[in-house]
């Protein structure tokens, strides 16, 4: 592990040494720091929003901002002018339509798909395509709730009030996911096109069935600790208690999205090619997603099997040039776990800028809700200038934010161009989102390269 940021000792003002030969206590030493007070003081108060009011500065925000959204306000308008949607290297099939994953977690599903699409339109001369996301969503949540029920059979002797087992109840089948998990999917189930298994009300509005599934699996999960602690006739009743709770996850989830396809079973896919010529295919969803690894389709994606990519990330808090997990983050019992390996910024992003001279598309992971837009589709430093505002300053590092919760992975997208100064030097990126094509530039956003030293912490790409 790579040392952390230095922290400040701790304290010792108000700690007692014990007197080593006579056993008595010495006082202790005088406070370094100036007397202050531990409470909140209503004088104090009251004069602080008497000088605040005082300036003419003040006034203005608080006019402006008490009543107004403040990133719209704080927005500084030369940036939205330079972060402009023009780029000089561009992949030549970045995937149409614009997705949407509406009220849900699925932003992981929807970047991965739109990277395997640019695969499948290469491949059959498409002009436009989406894959379904609720297909690799059903199945995920029946994984991940086998997954869950794993962990706590796993983790019996560990007390269900301490930190590990409340961790694995918190969330065991949130929407999100990470790109080893989709992998994982796509390997196990295929894929098929969004016509023929497309959003149900519930894929699109998630939050009901988690609840649900997640009430359930808590539930379930005392009486799997219960019966795995009990007498002998308990624990050999556990494989047949743990299958009729995964059939009631699987029955929920198949009433509330419908039954999909069958991984083994054909279907047949119509559709137009770029030359308006009708095409048909029948096949089963894992040939359609395994004819990916092809030769054919492997020439037409510029010798890149999407199957064999792997991810990079930024973590100042670790050693750079080491492989990172995350320690029972996973969807597939028995398949790939979530890794990753660390690389410095000016690594990742050279690997980014040859995927993209390679005609590949990036899935990536960001902390999307810093200093970003959703209308203009802008994601920069420079964005929200929250200084002019307030009079305050913000500076902590990225490792600095890790450490302290303020930032994190929270949204997956993709990459599909860039602008380089001097033929190397990144300026900013395109990037396309799945918030429908009613946000930013018709559903495309702009992130400057400074924004991505912040906060990007994950890319794909070829290895």
């Amino acid at each position: 592990m790579a040392s952390r940021e230095s922290r400040p000792p701790l304290e010792k003002d108000y700690v007692y040494i014990k007197d080593k030969p006579s056993g008595k206590m010495s006082q202790p030493p005088e406070p370094v720091h100036q007397p202050y007070s531990s409470t909140v003081s209503i004088s104090t108060a009251g004069q602080w929003e008497k000088e605040l009011m005082e300036d003419p500065k003040n006034r203005l925000a608080l006019a402006a901002l008490s009543s107004h959204d403040a990133k719209a306000i704080l927005t500084q308008r030369a940036t939205t002018i330079a972060d402009s949607q023009n780029f000089n290297v561009k992949i030549s099939v970045e995937g149409a339509p614009i997705t949407n994953q509406r009220s849900s977690g699925r932003c992981w599903l929807f970047a991965a798909t739109n990277v395997f699409r640019v695969a499948i339109m290469k491949r059959y001369n498409l002009k436009e395509f989406e894959l379904s996301q609720a297909y690799l969503f059903y199945w995920d949540k029946l994984e991940k709730a086998n997954h869950c029920l794993e962990q706590i059979l796993d983790t019996v002797d560990e007390d269900l009030e301490g930190r590990l087992v409340q961790r694995l109840l918190e969330a065991p089948v949130g929407d999100g996911g990470q790109w080893d998990m989709a992998a994982n999917l796509v390997e196990k189930y295929g894929l098929v096109p969004q016509s023929l298994y497309p959003d149900s009300f519930n894929a699109s509005n998630s939050r009901v069935m988690s609840s649900l599934i997640t009430t359930k699996l808590r539930e379930d999960a005392l009486e799997l600790r219960r019966l795995a602690t009990g007498s002998s006739t308990d624990k050999q009743s556990l494989g047949a208690v743990k299958d009729k709770m995964m059939r009631e996850v699987h029955t929920i989830l198949t009433i509330m999205l419908g039954p999909p396809p069958n991984p083994d079973k054909e279907f047949t896919w119509e559709y137009y090619d770029k030359e308006d010529k009708f095409q048909s295919i029948t096949t089963t969803p894992l040939k359609f997603a395994s004819e990916l690894s092809s030769k054919a389709s492997v020439k037409a994606n510029s010798g890149t099997d999407i199957h064999e990519l792997f991810s990079l990330v930024n973590d100042p808090r670790n050693n750079y040039g080491q492989h990172l997990s995350v320690s029972r983050l996973g969807n597939v019992i028995g398949m790939r776990s979530v890794r990753y390996v660390n690389v410095d910024m000016t690594t990742m992003k050279k690997a980014c800028i040859a995927m993209l001279r390679a005609d590949i598309p990036i899935f990536f992971g960001s902390d999307v809700g810093k200093y970003s837009n959703r209308t203009p589709g802008i994601m920069d430093p420079d964005l929200i200038d929250y200084e002019l505002g307030f009079n305050i300053r913000l500076g902590m590092s990225k490792a600095q934010r890790l450490m302290t919760n303020e930032s994190a992975m929270t949204h997956a997208m993709v990459l599909t161009a860039v602008h380089l100064v001097d033929d190397e030097r990144p300026v900013r990126w395109r990037v396309q989102n799945s918030w429908g094509d009613g946000t930013g530039s018709k559903g495309w956003f702009v992130m400057s390269d400074r924004w991505m030293d912040e906060f990007v912490y994950q890319v794909v790409v070829d290895p």
